[in-house]
Formats: C-alpha cells, sequence, structure tokens
C-alpha cells in the first residue's frame, strides 16, 4: 500500500472510530406517554393520588407543572407532539389514521416527524402502545411491539354508565393484572432494556390508563377508600356566565355530568375508578423505570413521560377532556437524566409539542428543520429562568386559549372570549372577558393567537360533537 493510500485509511480509520465513540455517548432516551392522564400525581399536590413510581422519578428530574397540551383531545395532540407543528398549521383538529399524517399539507410533508428524525440521526428507534392516536404510522420503528386494539378488556355489562359513543364507565376488573393491555406493554419494553445495542436507542412506551373505562382489578380500587376521597373544586353556576359557543363546543351528552354524579352518589365512585387506573398504570410505568435502574443504560439514558392532555373529573359540570380551560388542557411532563437538574420544578406554562426540539438539544443533536415547537430545554438548563412565551391551546378551528403565569384568554371563531386571572381564579370561576377595564389585557394576549387557521384536513374528523360537524361542513361551502 502506497504511503498516499496507507494515510487516507489511516484518516478514514480514525474518522469512523471518532464517528462510532460520538454515538455511543449520545444518550439513549425513553419516551413514556400516559393516555388521559392529568394532575392525580402526588408530587404534582393531589392529595389522594398514590403513585410512588411517578413520584420517585419527579424527585430525580424536572417537572413541568403547567405543560398545557396543543389540543385537548389525543389524536391532535399526539400528532402535535410528534410533527412540532400546531393543529392550526396542520388542520388536525380531529381523529386521523396515524398513516394519512404525512400526507396531510405541505407543513407535514415538510416536517420530519420526531422517530423519523432520531433515526436518521442513527438512533435505533423501538415502540410499543399508544404514541400516536392508535400507535404508528407504519413502519416508523425499527422496533415495533404494536398496539392491543381498543381500551379493553371490557366487562360483558357495564356497571354504571352505558351511553353510546363513549366506553366511559368504572368498577373493578377484570380479575388479573396480566389481563390488561399495560402489563404486556411493560413487560415488552422491560425486555428491550435487557438487550445489547450497538447505537444509541430510542424506545417510546404507551400505556392506555387512566383513559377510559376506568376498568382495573380489584386490588387497585382497594387503595382507595371512597368516604376519604377529596373532590375537585365546583360552583355549580359556574357555566352561566360561558358564551354560547363554548357551551356548544362543550355539548356531550354522552358523557356523565357533575349534577348527574352528584345526583346519582357517583361522583366518589368515579374519583375513585380513575384514581384505581393511575395507581395501576404507575405501577407498570415503574416495571419499565426499574428495569431501565437495573440496565447497563441507567447512567446514559433521558426520560420523558408526558400525558397528551388533562381531564376534567367534574369542573365545568362533565367528566370529560375535550376543552379549552385548564382541568382539560394541563398534563404532566416530566424530564430526569444526564445533565437535568433533580427535584426541581418549573411552575411556568409550556407547550407540550415542545417535546420533540427539547430532546433534540439534549441530545445534543442539530435542530430539526421545518417545526413550530421551541425547545425548552433553557428551562431545563435554568429552571428559575424568566420565561415570557405563553402556551397556546386549539381546539376546532380558530378556537384558542392563550395561557400565561396570569391569565387565561380563551377566543372563538365568531368573536366570543373568555379571560380568567389565574392567580385569584384558579378554578376558572368567573369570566372577566366583558369588564372593560381587562380590554387591555385581551389585546396584549390576542397578538399571540395564530394567524394560519388552515381548514380541517380532509382525513380529520370529529363527530361526538354537532358543532364540530357543522364547522367542518361549512368551510367546503
Amino acid at each position: 500500500m502506497s504511503q498516499k493510500y496507507f494515510l487516507l485509511f489511516f484518516i478514514s480509520l480514525c474518522l469512523t472510530s471518532l464517528s462510532g465513540k460520538a454515538q455511543q455517548d449520545r444518550p439513549n432516551i425513553l419516551m413514556i406517554a400516559v393516555d388521559d392522564l392529568n394532575n392525580f400525581v402526588g408530587e404534582m399536590g393531589h392529595p389522594d393520588a398514590i403513585t410512588p413510581n411517578m413520584d420517585k422519578l419527579i424527585k430525580s428530574g424536572l417537572l413541568f407543572s403547567n405543560a398545557q397540551c396543543q389540543s385537548p383531545m389525543c389524536s391532535p395532540s399526539r400528532t402535535a407532539i410528534m410533527t412540532g407543528l400546531r393543529p392550526s398549521t396542520t388542520g388536525i383538529y380531529g381523529f386521523i389514521d396515524d398513516n394519512k399524517i404525512k400526507e396531510t399539507n405541505e407543513a407535514t410533508r415538510e416536517a420530519k416527524m420526531m422517530h423519523e428524525y432520531f433515526k436518521e440521526q442513527g438512533y435505533h428507534t423501538m415502540g410499543i402502545g399508544k404514541i400516536y392516536h392508535n400507535h404508528a404510522p407504519k413502519d416508523l420503528f425499527d422496533e415495533s411491539g404494536g398496539r392491543a386494539k381498543g381500551f379493553g378488556p371490557y366487562a360483558k355489562q357495564n356497571f354504571h354508565w352505558d351511553k353510546e359513543r363513549t366506553s366511559t364507565d368504572w368498577g373493578p376488573f377484570p380479575e388479573k393484572d396480566q389481563q390488561m393491555p399495560d402489563y404486556h406493554t411493560a413487560e415488552w419494553a422491560a425486555e428491550r432494556l435487557k438487550r445489547e445495542y450497538d447505537k444509541p436507542f430510542f424506545l417510546s412506551v404507551g400505556f392506555l390508563r387512566p383513559h377510559v373505562p376506568w376498568y382495573v382489578p380489584q386490588r387497585w380500587f382497594d387503595l382507595y377508600d371512597t368516604a376519604k376521597l377529596h373532590l375537585p373544586p365546583y360552583l355549580d353556576t359556574d357555566r352561566e356566565d360561558l358564551p354560547e359557543i363554548a357551551l356548544a363546543i362543550d355539548d356531550l351528552p354522552m358523557m356523565p355530568t357533575t349534577e348527574w354524579a352528584i345526583a346519582n352518589d357517583q361522583w366518589k365512585n368515579i374519583l375513585q375508578g380513575y384514581l384505581a387506573s393511575v395507581s395501576f398504570v404507575d405501577h407498570y410505568i415503574g416495571e419499565v423505570l426499574n428495569a431501565l435502574e437495573k440496565s447497563k443504560y441507567a447512567e446514559n439514558t433521558i426520560i420523558v413521560l408526558w400525558s397528551d392532555h388533562g381531564y376534567r373529573l367534574g369542573e365545568k359540570n362533565t367528566f370529560a377532556k375535550v376543552a379549552l380551560w385548564n382541568s382539560a388542557t394541563a398534563a404532566p411532563l416530566v424530564f430526569a437524566g444526564p445533565g437535568i437538574p433533580k427535584n426541581k420544578k418549573v411552575d411556568v406554562p409550556v407547550e407540550l409539542f415542545s417535546i420533540y426540539p427539547t430532546l433534540t438539544d439534549l441530545a445534543k443533536l442539530p435542530s430539526a428543520e421545518n417545526i413550530e415547537a421551541e425547545s425548552i430545554y433553557p428551562l431545563i438548563l435554568n429552571p428559575k429562568l424568566k420565561w415570557e412565551q405563553p402556551a397556546i391551546v386549539t381546539w376546532a378551528r380558530n378556537n384558542h386559549a392563550i395561557v400565561t403565569s396570569e391569565y387565561r384568554y380563551i377566543h372563538y371563531e365568531d368573536g366570543s372570549e373568555e379571560l380568567y386571572r389565574l392567580k385569584k381564579d384558579p378554578n376558572e370561576w368567573h369570566n372577566l372577558a366583558e369588564q372593560k377595564k381587562y380590554q387591555g389585557v385581551k389585546e396584549r394576549l390576542a397578538q399571540y393567537l395564530p394567524q394560519i387557521n388552515v381548514k380541517w384536513a380532509k382525513e380529520s374528523k370529529y363527530d361526538n360533537n354537532e358543532y364540530f360537524i357543522q364547522q367542518k361542513i361549512k368551510q367546503s361551502e
């Protein structure tokens, strides 16, 4: 071999070695998605929740206690998280097939989905359970454990609630944890953490509970004495100062109302079912976290745990998500791992779809192009950093909530408004929008309303409410 070719060969070996070392030095990522989990978590301040594993994770990392979803329903929220694009940009305001997302419009075609981007950056991607609305687009993961269909197992006969267009119900069922999909999800993920990998991995684990029905085995119900449970704050006149469009959007006759729960003495039983489901899923989150802790990857893995939105358990007279009020839009968001502060909390509002660019920053990767989400990595570096950017939540076309530390401003497509001063009215009971002294506040917050509000994507729909059906029909007239 000539000296010239030997030198080129030696340089090539060095570059390959450096590239391999850079890949090995990159952190692995464990992403845990929990369906319909609100703030019923012990370390988030709930007085009853028994969640030792999420509590331990929060203490070992950084909790964003005021994370706001981009849309208060699983499909548009998860699409925003995975694409880094707002619903108002994609037109995905309702359900959509995972495989239809990429070709929705020019914005989705140009943006790399989160796992697509990490795969291009040299990550081995794996996923099981509910990551997108169903599971994930076809062939997105290098390894897929799939997802059990629906949210079963289901009792042959409902215990308390049997309305069409919802699987809402509560009660102890089935007999064993092994009959629950989340048991097998945790088992699959834990087994993957025992394997050897020649590149950094990105493991995504999607749990179904506490999505309805609130069915888990009896032992989880036994954790909670209904007589000792705390009811969420409730005002029976809460809806009297809401604009008509807000009431139309929140018309959900298939869901229990708080009035019904009170009249039928079921409110605390519903809370027991939800909390039992939370404790159940917390246990299996713990199974995955324990497997990581025992693995060779424990010291070099970033953990992010999130839920897709909140859930109302009696607030605003409803047991449902799908609204622009805080109980439906606030969701847990926790980061832990190398370089992340321990036992810290950030209270300023942040946006859930910031997960994507924040993970690229934590992994020291180039910023992904053609996405709207902004990284909250600066808040991880300095949890006390002054943060001025509000969170924006969208529910159907041109209906938005602008959330700051002090206010929640809701602006509807017909110009109707709501305004809540959060420090004085954390339950959002008193709509201040018609008071003249807050005109300047509304104008300031209105500057953050999305300027792009594309029409409903053809493949996206939400047929559980007449307002949504008609809005999509009218846009094509």
